[in-house]
C-alpha cells in the first residue's frame, strides 16, 4: 500500500530552521505538496512541487520555505527558515497523480496523505 511518511518536525525558537522530509517511495511522477493545520484552523496548502518540478508557495512562506524533491529516493523536503510562532502547526505531505496546477493549495485536490509531523515555534 502506497504511503507517505513525514519526519523532521520538532520544537524550535523563532528565527530558527527545520527541514521536513516525506518519504514517498511509491509516488514517482506525482504532484506533491506540503500542508499545515493549526488547532481550530483549516488545513492550509503552503508549498507544492509539480511532477515536472514547478514550485508554488503561499504568500506567508515565500522567501522563507523551500520545497524540493529528491528523485533518486522519491523524498519530498520542506526547508523552513526564519520560523515564526505562527508557523506552529501539524505539517502534512500530500500527493496526487493528476493536478490542475491552479488548485495546488486545495486539500481536496490530493488523494494521498501522510500522518503529519508537529512543528512548534516558540517566541
Amino acid at each position: 500500500q502506497a504511503q507517505l511518511l513525514e519526519s523532521g518536525g520538532g520544537s524550535v525558537q523563532a528565527g530558527g530552521s527545520l527541514r521536513l522530509s516525506c518519504a514517498a517511495s511509491q509516488f514517482t511522477n506525482y504532484n506533491m505538496a506540503w500542508f499545515r493545520q493549526a488547532p481550530g484552523r483549516e488545513r492550509e496548502g503552503i508549498a507544492a512541487i509539480s511532477s515536472v518540478g514547478l514550485t508554488y508557495y503561499t504568500d506567508s512562506v515565500k522567501g522563507r520555505f523551500t520545497v524540493s524533491k529528491e528523485e533518486v529516493n522519491n523524498t519530498l523536503y520542506l526547508q523552513m527558515n526564519s520560523l515564526k510562532p505562527e508557523d506552529t502547526a501539524m505539517y502534512y505531505c500530500a500527493a496526487v497523480d493528476y493536478l490542475v496546477l491552479s488548485q495546488w493549495s486545495r486539500a481536496s485536490a490530493y488523494k494521498f496523505w501522510g500522518q503529519g509531523t508537529q512543528v512548534t515555534v516558540s517566541s
